[in-house]
């Protein structure tokens, strides 16, 4: 079976056309080469997969006669993908997800002013008058300079 009918026989590009596109951009290789469409895949071949910035490398245990199901698809490869590889993938997501929780889009008009009014608090608590902080004012210096 051409690698990227496999690919997409195991789900793991939506459509054979996505797969096609992959794989001339050479993030799909069968051991240490980069592959063309066209080549065939058998049983034992490790496909390593450049996708969402991380490297999977999953082993052919059969070749499926067509798209399969989803719950088929570990009869048909095996995933052999580092650990490290999955973790970045999880900091990357982390990293994305604390400043806005999804789904919640861009601040509305209220969110903006109530970040405004902190911003302002916040800069007038660090401004301090030190002349009113020690007790002095303007005219009492100027009496002690006579």
């Amino acid at each position: 079976m051409r690698i990227d009918k496999f690919l997409w026989s195991i789900r793991f590009y939506k459509t054979r056309t996505v797969a096609t596109e992959e794989i001339k951009k050479n993030r799909v290789s069968i051991g240490e080469s980069v592959v063309k469409s066209s080549k065939e895949v058998k049983v034992g071949d490790v496909i390593k997969i450049r996708k969402n910035q991380i490297d999977y490398k999953i082993k052919v245990i059969q070749i499926p006669k067509s798209r399969i199901g989803a719950k088929l698809v570990p009869l048909h490869i095996k995933d052999v993908t580092d650990k490290e590889q999955y973790e970045l993938l999880r900091m990357r997501k982390m990293s994305q997800d604390y400043y806005r929780i999804k789904g919640e889009g861009r601040p509305t008009k209220k969110d903006r002013r109530d970040m405004d009014d902190y911003v302002e608090n916040d800069i007038e608590s660090d401004f301090t008058d030190w002349d009113d902080f020690f007790g002095e004012t303007r005219g009492d210096e100027s009496e002690n300079e006579d």
